[in-house]
């Protein structure tokens, strides 16, 4: 009998050469996260679908992720599942404390609990049930087909298999002490540029860097102003981009610039508080700022009279930001690798065509030229 069944998973990772894990933690599994974040780089999250993100960029850099989780989260997460995962072939095993159904106490996990294997059975999307401890062997299985098989893998983790387990709970942490201190004048002028332009300011100043654009319109002017292979065009998962440039940055070394919107940066403003947890020094974030959502007809967004992202960015505790008008404040900003630039252009879309590439060929292309 397994004394301590967390050991057996840490054990598990390690052997499949589990070097990131993005987690979020359940009542069910507070002995098993601290045994991992001892053992493997961990990064805490603040919503699961931010973490597919972040996972996606990780593995695009040449990194093993998982995700451990609540199942609860797996709701969050299923489009971005399909949407990036499904569709560029992006392996991503899931350790998911599965709650609803075993000695479940609360009333508001059940319904999804009970339902979540036919949900995941009707998403397409592989899944492994553990219901006690002589059967974690299948969680071995489960990581080695989603890297195999390039897909996600769901492995849904029964409360009966933690059940008097020798493993201590660490006592909890204390509020850290500090002063939050903010000085800080915005000025947003009538915008002079469009987006066009400063995607072709960025494409002008990068060399063997590396860009994340974003989906819709942002991709498809890229992609038109100067393809290459070291471009990585989303195709769908609105939002998270900023993550998935998070996930490159921390695998590599190398410079990468994200190319994201007020519209999906308002989408997952988690994707901020994640870098600014880390601030890398090899990642910028360029807020493309149109007060719209320009791929789907130019709908006003909350940036046009409400919300200012450079403010928002510094309140997530991103060290560098700046705030930009025109081509030349934008290539100045670009060239000191400042950590977010907030960029004000006009909401207005230049007609380009389709990219002509699946999306696995963009990310085999990017993997491959990483490489080289």
């Amino acid at each position: 009998m397994i004394e301590c069944p967390e050991e057996k998973v840490v054990e598990i990772l390690k052997n499949n050469r589990i070097d990131i894990a993005a987690t979020l933690p359940c009542d069910r599994i507070k002995a098993l996260l601290p045994l991992i974040s001892g053992s493997i780089d961990t990064i805490p999250l603040t919503r699961e679908e931010n973490g597919v993100g972040i996972c996606g960029g990780a593995y695009l850099g040449g990194k093993r992720p998982v995700m451990i989780i609540q199942s609860t989260g797996i709701g969050n997460m299923i489009n971005a599942l399909l949407s990036f995962n499904q569709t560029y072939g992006i392996p991503l095993p899931v350790l998911a404390s599965w709650r609803g159904v075993y000695k479940e106490s609360i009333e508001a996990q059940w319904e999804f609990g009970k339902k979540l294997p036919s949900i995941l059975d009707a998403a397409g999307i592989k899944f492994t049930i553990i219901k006690k401890r002589d059967e974690l062997d299948g969680m071995d299985l489960a990581i080695k087909d989603a890297f195999d098989n390039l897909r996600p893998h769901v492995i849904l983790v029964s409360p009966a298999v933690w059940e008097s387990s020798s493993c201590n709970v660490p006592e909890p942490l204390e509020i850290t002490p500090r002063i939050s201190e903010l000085d800080f004048k915005s000025v947003i002028r009538k915008p002079k540029i469009a987006r066009y332009d400063a995607i072709k300011v960025l494409a002008g100043v990068v060399d063997d860097d590396i860009i994340i654009a974003n989906l819709g319109i942002p991709a498809k002017e890229l992609y038109e102003i100067k393809d290459r292979e070291l471009n990585f065009y989303m195709l769908g998962s609105m939002g998270l981009a900023s993550s998935i440039g998070l996930g490159v940055a921390l695998a590599l070394k190398r410079h990468v610039y994200v190319i994201d919107g007020d519209g999906s940066l308002l989408m997952n403003p988690n994707a901020l508080v994640a870098i600014g947890s880390y601030n890398p020094e090899n990642l910028t974030v360029v807020a493309i700022d149109n007060a719209a959502y320009g791929s789907t007809g130019n709908q006003e967004t909350a940036t046009g009279s409400q919300i200012d992202l450079e403010l928002l960015a510094k309140a997530c505790g991103i060290a560098g930001t700046v705030k930009v008008h025109t081509q030349d404040e934008l290539k100045e900003a670009l060239l000191k690798k400042t950590g977010f630039i907030h960029v004000i252009v006009k909401p207005v879309n230049a007609k380009c065509k389709e990219i002509p590439i699946s999306a696995r060929e963009i990310k085999q292309r990017f993997m491959k030229a990483i490489c080289l």
